[in-house]
């Protein structure tokens, strides 16, 4: 009876190999279009069937957005309690309702700080898209120098600067508000806009180590994907401060 002959390698695997772009790590290069991966304009889409680059940073996303979801809430909760506060007064002896709320006057810093925030918000959207740009990966990928974290570490570095710079003027709106002799306790609108700015202004600072992070991992970390990941995600926490300062700050300014 003839001897049968299995090869270990039939053309159609040397084929698929070829087709996968591996580079003979085991690793495919991260914009291979069926690795996975980034968001926009990223080159990390791929099928849902593929493990690689595409799962781990959703995993890391989804991770961070339902964090986020969890301090919401608790911001929706004091949005309510505002609004509930604002409506609630009393009877006096002549039985007459009072109403105990008086207005905050807002600090005029606090629109310059607005807008500081929105230019942060973009210089760190250019931060990470420049992190996926498709030439840069590949070159970084290859090992042909770090252009993706040359140019990056402009965009990450004025967003930091903007970020402490957003904190510094709440600081100076909240010292100019005590030289009116508004604080804490004087009515409950201003405890309010204490709270409010105060609890915003935290998890802005945790945005900003979030910031730091990511711009010493574009030094630290030896793979790209590490890199892109520790941005894209500062990145989103980022862009979730903004939009909810921006609503918050229409709460203080126009429903007081």
């Amino acid at each position: 009876m003839p001897a049968i002959i299995t090869p270990n390698k039939t053309d159609q695997d040397r084929k698929r190999h070829l087709e996968d772009h591996d580079n003979g790590a085991g690793r495919r290069p991260p914009t291979d279009k069926r690795t996975g991966g980034g968001g926009d304009n990223d080159n990390w889409s791929g099928g849902p069937s593929r493990r690689g680059p595409h799962e781990r940073l959703n995993r890391y996303r989804m991770g961070i957005f339902f964090a986020l979801a969890s301090d919401l809430m608790f911001f929706v909760a004091i949005v309510s309690t505002f609004f509930v506060n604002q409506s609630t007064g009393h009877i006096d002896a002549y039985n007459h309702y009072i109403n105990d709320w008086f207005p905050t006057t807002i600090p005029p810093i606090l629109w310059l700080n607005t807008a500081v925030l929105l230019i942060s918000s973009a210089t760190m959207e250019f931060a990470r898209r420049t992190m996926f740009q498709e030439n840069d990966v590949m070159d970084e990928w290859l090992g042909l120098g770090k252009p993706i974290t040359r140019r990056a570490i402009p965009w990450l570095s004025a967003t930091i600067a903007l970020g402490l710079l957003f904190l510094a003027g709440q600081w100076t709106a909240w010292k100019q508000l005590a030289l009116q002799g508004v604080f804490f306790k004087t009515s409950q609108s201003s405890h309010f806009f204490y709270l409010i700015t105060g609890v915003h202004a935290f998890h802005l600072f945790l945005g900003i180590a979030g910031l730091i992070a990511a711009f010493v991992g574009l030094y630290v970390s030896r793979q790209l994907e590490n890199r892109q990941i520790l941005v894209d995600c500062a990145a989103w926490y980022w862009h979730t401060m903004g939009i909810l300062w921006i609503f918050l700050f229409t709460l203080l300014v126009f429903f007081q």
